[in-house]
C-alpha cells in the first residue's frame, strides 16, 4: 500500500471516529443535562423503572455499535499514530475518548448500572440506592460527555 493510500485511509478512519466520538457525546450531553434531571423529579420507584428499561434498551446496536466502533477507530488512531509518527492531536484524541469515554464508562457507569439493575424500586434500599445512583452516575457522565467532544475535537484538529 502506497504511503498517500495509508494516509488517505488513516484521514477516512480519522473523520469517522471524530464524528462517532460527537455523536456519542451528544447522547452523554442530553443525559447530562436533562435526562438524569428529569428522572430524579421523578418518584424514586419511578425514576428506578425508567433507567432500569434505559439501560436495557441502550444495548441495541444502534448505540452499542457506534459506541465501540469508535473505540476501536479511537484504538486504531494511536496505534497508526504511534506507527507512522502521525498527527500528535490523531493520539491525544484517541486516547482520551479511550480513557475518558470508554475506559470510565466501562469501571464507573456500567458498574452503577449493574446494581441499579438489581434494585427493587419500591423498596427503601433502592430509593437509597437510586439517590447516589443519580448523582454518582451522572459525576462520571460528565466526564464521558467532555472527553468524547474534546477528543473528537482533537481528532478534528489533526485534519485542519
Amino acid at each position: 500500500m502506497s504511503g498517500a493510500l495509508i494516509g488517505a485511509a488513516i484521514d477516512a478512519l480519522a473523520v469517522a471516529t471524530a464524528l462517532g466520538a460527537a455523536l456519542v457525546a451528544g447522547v452523554f450531553f442530553a443525559f447530562s443535562s436533562f435526562v438524569m434531571a428529569a428522572l430524579g423529579r421523578l418518584p424514586a420507584p419511578a425514576g428506578i423503572a425508567a433507567m432500569q428499561a434505559i439501560n436495557v434498551t441502550v444495548l441495541r446496536f444502534s448505540f452499542l455499535g457506534l459506541f465501540l466502533g469508535t473505540a476501536v477507530g479511537a484504538a486504531a488512531l494511536v496505534l497508526a499514530s504511534a506507527l507512522r509518527a502521525e498527527e500528535p492531536l490523531l493520539a491525544a484524541g484517541g486516547a482520551l475518548y479511550l480513557l475518558g469515554c470508554f475506559l470510565v464508562t466501562g469501571t464507573r457507569n456500567v458498574p452503577l448500572n449493574k446494581a441499579l439493575a438489581l434494585a427493587a424500586p419500591d423498596s427503601a434500599e433502592g430509593a437509597a440506592l437510586w439517590a447516589r445512583y443519580l448523582r454518582d452516575w451522572t459525576r462520571w457522565n460528565h466526564l464521558r460527555t467532555a472527553a468524547a467532544l474534546v477528543a473528537a475535537a482533537l481528532i478534528l484538529g489533526a485534519l485542519i
